[in-house]
């Protein structure tokens, strides 16, 4: 017990620790778990032992892990990622097993194993990439769109490759027979399962969730994932694929939500003590001997796995930079494939030297992936010479509007454009919505806006106004970069994220710089300024300083003192406002005079409109009318009281 006991305390502390250092680095945690396993297992240092207390931690990780995947996974979205996202991961997957096992067998490996090899290799990481592209700001932009849709095809593939591995692990099992009862067995326990959480579960669920105690939920849910998985192993299948499963069927629950936020804390303990433990398998000895051989296998996996996702998307999407983009982010080996490679262990598939190649490889690819993407960026755009080359065209247009990106801020500027009749044209890297928007009557052309051939052909020399409206800040710098020495007279407007972007775009060229991340706190400090009464061209003048200095009140920097001392004046004195006057307000029938008394001469009444006509200075006998509007000026205070005393009051509630 006290041996449990101080390995669980060790792992524990060195998961904390892992998250917190990464966290700080910006790192997936994943790849820190995994180094710390190397580091620290008995193959290291030696911290940690690698007793059986570690495996079953690390089993109930792994169920923990994909029951948590299966419950975020959606398939409505899966269903709503059409083209290239199914033909490419469809081919990316089913190519990068072809090829893994042919040169398995070249190799004089068996066909089942070099099959096999090709399984672990055809699945990347979705914990890594989609962390990666997170901090990098990247995942609205298309390829992040397109490598979460192809992650999440991978997903899916994964669960028949489950069921493939006990078949692959007999090599007597490969008879029709044998493989027909092993599958049909399968899919009935799947079916069973299917049906329980369906109909069964909900129900349950339903009746936990009505008693409002969060501990019993907790550990109703901990009892659909663990127990379903039980019973997904008795039927043949692994534990791993029943918590899988069990998820994917409760994600559509009204209450999948609440079980995501229950779980993820166990998940992310439980997942990290996975993680920790494949790195503790790996032998350092074996490492430093084979390291040419490492190396080379995950040089090879690159170029296979790399090179026909970059090959497939350039096709698909005719852009090169696109395609390399995704082939060095998804060449790495994922979470599944540690979980093939347990299951392939167990059954043979592997011997010790080959699980020891394939563990120190998949962490070489892990560690890399970083690097790989910060170099797919750079290399796209130094190599990918010749894309479009069918280009688009603006014609003879002069003084127009280029707008590069069709997303909801391009169409919706498009749409305003084309209803005030100013020329414009649209480019997006996406052909199908270039295709679908093109069809319907919109002006706009396929192509890559960071190709200077592309943006000429587009008339940016004769253009009057660039805007910028992508979600993938390299291509968004590129693409101010070529427009600025393109045409010095340009008016480039970008949108961006964060505004930590802006001095980078300026520099480049940019005329202005709209980031979201403070727009939103622009327009709420406007409103709040209408609210005190202060005048409309201070409140226009005061937003454009703020955007002017690049936000920095809002990031915290100081502003000039006189600047803000000034703005403060306009807080303390007195202004001009309209008011309606409203029927049954308490001075709806006041006389100018019986106003002036009430606000003791402090404020003056500048005019009144009635009916369209408007009078100055009314008389102090003038008596008010509901639906007249006033112009008054006086203090915030006052001004305060005004609409007070000239709107009706609420009706109380009843």
């Amino acid at each position: 017990m006290l041996n449990i006991l101080t390995s669980l305390v060790t792992v524990l502390a060195l998961t904390v620790a892992t998250v917190f250092a990464f966290h700080k680095l910006r790192l997936p945690t994943v790849i820190g778990f995994l180094a710390v396993g190397v580091a620290m297992g008995p193959h290291g240092f030696g911290v940690i032992g690698h007793g059986e207390e570690i495996e079953v931690l690390a089993e109930i990780g792994i169920v923990l892990l994909l029951f948590s995947i299966g419950l975020e996974f959606s398939f409505e979205r899966f269903l709503a990622v059409k083209g290239p996202i199914i033909i490419g991961g469809s081919l990316q997957v089913a190519l990068t097993v072809l090829a893994v096992t042919a040169a398995g067998v070249h190799l004089g490996y068996p066909l089942r194993i070099s099959f096999f090899f090709g399984l672990l290799a055809s699945l990347s990481s979705t914990a890594i990439v989609l962390k990666i592209y997170s901090d990098r700001d990247e995942l609205s932009a298309l390829h992040g769109r397109l490598a979460v849709g192809t992650l999440l095809l991978q997903d899916i593939v994964a669960v028949p490759m489950m069921l493939t591995v006990p078949v692959l692990g007999e090599p007597d099992a490969l008879s029709i027979q044998v493989v027909g009862l092993t599958l049909g067995k399968s899919v009935l326990a799947v079916a069973l399962i299917f049906i329980a959480s369906r109909f069964v579960v909900p129900w349950f669920l339903h009746q936990v969730a009505r008693l409002r105690n969060q501990e019993i939920f907790v550990l109703f849910v901990l009892l659909i994932c663990l127990g379903t998985a039980w019973v997904a192993f008795q039927s043949g299948i692994s534990l791993a694929l029943g918590a899988f499963i069990a998820g994917l069927l409760i994600s559509d629950s009204e209450y999948s939500h609440q079980v995501v936020s229950d779980i993820l804390p166990l998940r992310d303990s439980f997942a990290g003590i996975f993680f920790i433990s494949i790195g503790m398998q790996v032998d350092l000895a074996f490492v430093g001997e084979e390291i040419s051989l490492i190396g080379g296998a995950w040089l090879l996996l690159v170029l296979i796995k790399g090179g026909l996702i970059t090959a497939i998307f350039s096709t698909l999407q005719r852009s090169f930079r696109l395609g390399l983009l995704l082939g060095l982010a998804l060449a790495q080996v994922g979470e599944f494939s540690l979980i093939l490679a347990r299951m392939g262990g167990a059954f043979a598939l592997l011997s010790p030297e080959q699980e020891q190649l394939f563990l120190a490889t998949s962490i070489l690819s892990m560690l890399a992936t970083p690097l790989l993407i910060v170099a797919g960026g750079r290399l796209g755009f130094a190599l990918h010479r010749g894309d479009g080359d069918e280009g688009p065209s603006a014609g003879d247009m002069k003084g127009h509007v280029i707008i590069v990106g069709s997303g909801l801020n391009g169409r919706n500027l498009a749409r305003v454009l084309r209803e005030v009749d100013i020329p414009h044209r649209i480019l997006d890297l996406n052909p199908e919505v270039a295709r679908r928007m093109r069809s319907e009557g919109e002006e706009i052309q396929f192509g890559d806006g960071t190709r200077p051939a592309v943006l000429a052909a587009m008339g940016v020399a004769r253009a009057r106004v660039l805007v910028v409206a992508i979600s993938d800040p390299m291509a968004t710098a590129r693409i101010v970069w070529h427009a600025r020495r393109l045409n010095s007279d340009l008016y480039i407007i970008v949108r961006t994220r964060y505004v930590a972007e802006i001095p980078r775009l300026t520099r480049l060229g940019a005329n202005e710089v709209i980031p979201e991340e403070f727009e939103t706190s622009v327009e709420i400090f406007a409103r709040v300024l209408q609210e005190y009464h202060v005048p409309r061209n201070v409140i226009t003048l005061q937003v454009a300083m703020v955007r002017r200095e690049g936000y920095s009140m809002l990031r915290g920097l100081r502003l000039e003192g006189q600047s803000l001392a000034r703005f403060s004046q306009f807080l303390t004195g007195a202004t001009a406002d309209t008011f309606l006057v409203q029927e049954d307000a308490p001075g709806a029938h006041y006389t100018i005079g019986q106003l002036k008394e009430h606000f003791e001469g402090r404020t003056s009444v500048l005019a009144l409109v009635r009916e369209g006509v408007s009078v100055e200075s009314p008389p102090m006998d003038y008596r008010l009318r509901p639906d007249d509007i006033l112009v008054l000026l006086g203090s915030h205070a006052d001004l305060d009281r005004a609409v007070q005393l000239l709107t009706a009051p609420e009706e109380p509630d009843t």
